[in-house]
């Protein structure tokens, strides 16, 4: 008797169907798993097993066989653990096969034939609603994957109530899908004093998800304005938010099934490998720029990040995807991510204080930012020096727009940049355009190309310094309500691409 169970294989956030057959023949007694299972999908016969005997359910004298096609794709997971419990149950005649066969299932067993919550249980269900079959999971997986909404999902709690499920004793509802989680509560802008410029400079990073830089002496306040920026973030669309959580699906980060609006905010250590950051490990997890997708990622004391990790950031910045190559497992994540990156100007920090810097200076300011390579640091498209605040300015009343208000206009120029680009699906938000897309939108009038003309032959602008000029002045243009760039949008978005420091070149672009 051969019964047939469906179930997924995880490469990424990409769930690969799986058939589970069962063979039950006459022979020595022996139960075997085939088609490369790991060590954990090995050691689901004896769970397998343990669960039955807790059911009252003994195994026939018999050679059982199961087979996980197709046998040349790697299996790894806990999960496997129902679907080879159901074709074993099918092949027994204890449940119908038919209706086996018409669902998807994953779940680990415990001992006593509890289902334990597993990883992956959203990305199965898209799978499950690509074969128009139902997802069946453990029941507290039931509520993440109830979010797909596209096919019906059955959670349960044991392999008991899955088997009165099968047999009509007492079928199981449909699951719900979690609640909507909330964010916590953002910290205001107005709780910065002073930094008015860096303020700015946020907004227009969140208006059009641009990479920004943040250089300043120690105290400054860097950090604090990275920590607002979620603050000013519109909340996840229904499309990010299933994007986003399928990838924290696969790393357990989902709370009681339940799916948060509030864009990532993901802020590594700067000892954290390359692995931790870009993804890998022994089964090619995701790092930390696929967990800040559609998100931040604020990498702080950037120039002591390892040099590998930083130069490995080069390609996902440009593509917004990363690609974990290894021996066994090439896997592709998404990581459509805003980068923020605060340096201090200098080891010791104080290369602005000549009372302060030590006798280094300012070459130690030179060897300390030279650990951020020249292609690096040209896919930053504003950088910022933030000076230090002075005690007494500590008392003074808060000054500039709160949180809310700047969230408004950066949510209208979202709303703006999506209708934009409503035609191509690669393109969100201006930091996405490129090309002739890019020469359509963003193309200056005839004082504001003149004068980005005149900027970089004078600093030597690269091509893709130029482009993102233009992409930085759309998006001030934007938060402008203009429908054309005019000089002073490029004017301004010049000003943050040319450093501070070289006070010539605020005063070309003012000319």
């Amino acid at each position: 008797m051969i019964a047939r169970a469906y179930t997924v294989a995880f490469e990424g956030v990409e769930a690969k169907p799986v058939e589970v057959q069962c063979a039950v023949t006459p022979g020595m007694p022996a139960f075997s798993i085939v088609g490369l299972p790991d060590k954990a999908v090995s050691e689901a016969r004896d769970r397998v097993r343990t669960a039955l005997s807790s059911m009252a359910i003994a195994l026939p004298s018999k050679r059982i066989t199961v087979n996980l096609s197709p046998a040349d794709m790697p299996k790894e997971g806990s999960h496997f653990d129902l679907p080879i419990a159901l074709a074993l149950l099918a092949a027994l005649e204890i449940i119908p096969k038919d209706a086996v066969e018409t669902a998807c299932a994953l779940g680990e067993l415990s001992l006593d034939g509890a289902l334990v919550p597993v990883i992956g249980a959203l990305p199965a269900a898209m799978a499950a609603a690509e074969e128009g079959r139902t997802l069946l999971c453990p029941k507290a997986s039931g509520a993440e994957a109830a979010w797909v909404g596209a096919a019906q999902v059955i959670g349960a709690a044991s392999l008991g109530d899955v088997v009165r499920h099968y047999t009509g004793q007492s079928p199981l509802p449909p699951a719900e899908p979690g609640e909507v989680i909330q964010g916590h509560g953002a910290r205001d802008l107005r709780d910065i004093k002073g930094q008015e410029r860096a303020k700015r400079a946020l907004e227009i990073a969140a208006a059009g998800r641009h990479h920004l830089m943040l250089v300043g002496p120690p105290g400054s306040g860097k950090s604090m304005l990275a920590s607002r920026v979620p603050g000013i973030l519109p909340p996840l669309s229904a499309t990010e938010a299933l994007e986003t959580s399928m990838i924290q699906s696969m790393v357990g980060l989902l709370d009681e099934g339940g799916i948060c609006r509030t864009r990532p905010f993901r802020e590594p250590h700067h000892t954290a490998s390359m692995a931790a950051i870009v993804g890998g490990g022994r089964r090619a997890n995701p790092g930390e720029i696929s967990l800040a997708h559609n998100g931040v990622l604020f990498m702080d004391e950037f120039p002591e990040f390892p040099r590998t990790v930083l130069e490995t950031l080069r390609q996902p910045i440009e593509t917004g995807e990363v690609m974990i190559a290894r021996a066994n497992a090439h896997i592709k994540y998404p990581c459509r991510f805003m980068l923020i990156a605060a340096a201090n100007p200098c080891k010791c920090g104080y290369l602005s204080d000549p009372a302060r810097a030590c006798t280094r200076a300012p070459i130690c300011g030179d060897d300390y930012l030279g650990r951020i390579s020249g292609p690096l640091m040209d896919r930053f498209d504003l950088r910022v020096d933030v000076p230090p605040v002075a005690f007494s300015d500590l008392d003074l009343p808060s000054s500039g727009d709160s949180s809310a208000q700047v969230a408004e206009r950066v949510a209208a120029a979202r709303a703006v940049q999506q209708l934009r680009f409503s035609a191509d699906p690669k393109m969100r938000l201006n930091a996405d355009a490129e090309g002739a897309a890019l020469e359509d939108v963003a193309t200056p009038d005839a004082e504001g190309r003149e004068l980005l003309t005149r900027v970089a032959e004078r600093f030597g602008l690269t091509a893709r310094g130029y482009h993102r000029v233009l992409r930085v002045a759309r998006t001030i243009a934007d938060l402008d309500g203009s429908n054309n760039v005019h000089r002073p949008h490029v004017a301004e978005a010049i000003s943050y691409r040319v450093p501070q420091a070289d006070r010539s070149a605020i005063q070309l672009a003012n000319a």
